[in-house]
């Protein structure tokens, strides 16, 4: 990484979160000085072209688009899924639009769902609405979608204090530095952090806990410009497995966001009392 030495070096920072943590992460050379430096500057970019893959237990999804959160989350991406709950519906296996406002996500269902619901192709997720009937996991949801900054993983790995340089790979062409760590869900509201609130911590506990989670490894890749380009989350829930991998490129690229018309649209709690 461009700045920092002895990167790629095979040392560990152990230190607790809060103050310990952060006179960690002054050492120069530091795999948590380097965290620091990657989070500050990919934060500030505002935006980036996505890609990535999530398997939770039986069910799989692949996601390509872009994303802005400079001011909630706008988001434009394409999203297949296969297996789980979806594995024997017509949805299984076809590329479907999604947009990502700061209040709602919208998902286009395609003409077999339209002619179904008057004609209608596009389904609203409403953040406050689902918040509402699904409690605190609903909440934390919101959370997650209003504010989904690639930043915030490496966040998340700084609050630890423990934190692992690997050495340097290859991702997608581009020489990174690879880092990994373990999240225990037990302590995350413990965890102190200048970019994640008390709330923050306290509500990915307890959504966390709830899946059946006990740890989390995040393993990040920074690149020679300090910003993330790769990013895997790992942990056993209740439901399986759950494995997630991101990749981010192209920072600071344009992302416009238009909202379905409503004439096209169909709320989905509307759509659950119809059922």
């Amino acid at each position: 990484m461009a700045g920092v030495t002895a990167c790629g070096s095979d040392k560990s920072d152990s230190d607790k979160g809060g103050d310990k943590s952060d006179k960690a992460a002054e050492s120069v050379g530091s795999p948590l000085a380097a965290l620091k430096l990657a989070s500050q500057k990919t934060d500030q970019q505002h935006s980036a072209k996505v890609e990535g893959t999530t398997q939770m237990g039986p069910q799989n999804s692949s996601m390509s688009g872009a994303m802005d959160w400079a001011n909630g989350m706008h988001a434009n991406m394409t999203i297949t899924q296969k297996g789980g709950a979806v594995q024997n519906s017509p949805l299984a296996g076809k590329p479907m639009e999604a947009r990502y406002t700061p209040d709602a996500m919208f998902m286009n269902l395609g003409d077999e769902f339209a002619a179904q619901a008057g004609g209608k192709h596009w389904m609203k997720y409403d953040y406050d609405t689902l918040a509402k009937q699904a409690g605190a996991s609903g909440e934390f949801l919101k959370d997650q979608m209003q504010n989904t900054d690639p930043a915030r993983a490496v966040q998340l790995l700084i609050a630890t204090g423990k934190v692992k340089s690997v050495g340097s790979e290859s991702v997608k062409g581009v020489k990174a530095t690879h880092y990994t760590g373990t999240v225990k869900v037990s302590e995350l509201a413990e965890m102190q952090s200048k970019d994640l609130s008390k709330s923050d911590l306290e509500s990915l506990q307890k959504q966390l806990q709830t899946s059946g989670m006990e740890t989390e490894t995040i393993d990040l890749w920074i690149d020679g410009n300090n910003l993330l380009v790769k990013k895997r989350e790992q942990a056993d829930s209740n439901n399986g497995k759950y494995d997630s991998t991101v990749f981010y490129s192209d920072y600071g690229t344009d992302v416009t966001v238009t909202e379905p018309p409503a004439s096209d649209t169909m709320n989905f709690e509307d759509a659950m009392k119809q059922q």
